[in-house]
């Protein structure tokens, strides 16, 4: 069995990008640019001990996704502690509602949203009384 080890995000605008996933889950950021050929920065998403994986942002190749185009690639979706924080976050920092929280019975609550570059990704807070 294959595990996933490593995760791309394509971004039009890199600072901009930095700043919306360090401001809202804390994400710390290398670059490794030297290496990629291109502006592409390591992303530290917790700590080595944590269960999860890093990744990195990289410069996007070609046009980034349209509104309401069905989903073409993977979704990240990130575990987060509190749900309403850092939804505030996402949206206090330029990102938006793609589709609004809902309850996984018994297990958790899940809601996506896009980015500042118009990428979908998910966030999921456990809590076993969701319904």
């Amino acid at each position: 069995m294959s595990r996933l080890v490593h995760f791309e995000i394509h971004v039009d605008d890199m600072d901009r990008a930095r700043k919306f996933y360090g401001e809202v889950f804390g994400w710390a950021f290398e670059d490794w640019s030297e290496f990629a050929g291109m502006p592409y920065f390591g992303a530290v998403t917790g700590d080595e001990d944590e269960p999860g994986i890093d990744g990195a942002l990289m410069q996007r190749q070609s046009p980034p996704p349209e509104s309401n185009q069905p989903l073409n690639g993977y979704a990240c979706t990130i575990g987060v502690e509190n749900y309403h924080a850092i939804e505030e976050k996402i949206l206090n920092n330029g990102g938006v509602v793609a589709l609004p929280k809902y309850a996984l019975p018994g297990m958790a609550w899940q809601g996506y949203y896009k980015d500042t570059e118009g990428n979908i990704f998910g966030i999921h807070q456990p809590d076993a009384n969701a319904k």
